[in-house]
């Protein structure tokens, strides 16, 4: 796990802002741990604005558009599965789904280092276990620290094309990119389908998360690691 260094430390007085109450939906979807997704709630709108990792306009927005936009995707992601989220800014998707799902084995993938050090520190406030790792995706250093995944996850990280090279590699045959991308999810597969079977993916769609749950489902990409003779198969059908 990243450690933090002496004196970086999050302070309680930049970690307590005025609480939002959390809509009815985060009790249905974090449970027993709501608590810790009011902390999470805290240190954004906190030392999360005040670090520049979250914009103040967006703090109204944190439950709905943030953290439970994320913890949904949950949803797709089978029990006990080690979870890679990649460009993982302030922690989203992978805290929220960290604190909803505690059976996964997560990693934070985040080249800045003001970024880990924030992620680190809530990470070590919370008791939570999920490992933080400083680079990005496509260097050979977390290839080999965080490679071999079930899963990947992505928020607001890059486009779908580019997206597909970093994650693929980071994860095993049949393991799965989510790639949480809005109302532009539809759009975006079409236009970028050609580069994820390049890339190496293949049953790619987009699928709805926390339908019935959430006033607005989130939206995800969803695509499989095929494996190298399924890849050129896939090849093969769209040339």
């Amino acid at each position: 796990m990243f450690h933090v260094e002496p004196g970086t430390e999050m302070t309680d007085q930049a970690a307590m802002p005025t609480e939002s109450e959390p809509p009815a939906a985060a009790a249905v979807v974090f449970g027993n741990r709501l608590e810790l997704a009011r902390r999470y709630y805290t240190a954004l709108a906190g030392a999360g604005v005040e670090r520049g990792l979250i914009g103040p306009r967006e703090v109204p927005r944190l439950w709905d558009r943030h953290i439970l936009n994320c913890a949904v995707i949950g949803e797709l992601i089978p029990q006990g599965a080690t979870v890679v989220d990649v460009g993982s800014g302030a922690g989203l998707p992978g805290i929220p789904l960290a604190i909803a799902r505690p059976d996964l084995r997560i990693t934070l993938v985040e080249p800045l280092l003001r970024r880990t050090v924030f992620l680190a520190e809530f990470i070590e406030a919370a008791g939570l276990d999920i490992t933080v790792v400083r680079g990005r995706a496509e260097q050979a250093g977390v290839k080999k620290e965080a490679g071999g995944a079930d899963v990947v996850t992505s928020r607001a990280v890059a486009p779908l094309a580019r997206l597909a090279g970093w994650s693929m590699p980071l994860i095993h045959d049949h393991g799965r990119m989510l790639a949480l991308k809005g109302i532009s999810a539809i759009e975006e597969l079409e236009r970028d389908r050609a580069d994820l079977t390049k890339a190496g993916a293949g049953h790619a769609e987009v699928l709805e998360c926390g339908v019935g749950v959430l006033e607005t489902p989130t939206m995800v990409i969803s695509a499989e690691r095929l494996p190298r003779g399924e890849r050129r198969k896939s090849r093969a059908r769209n040339n």
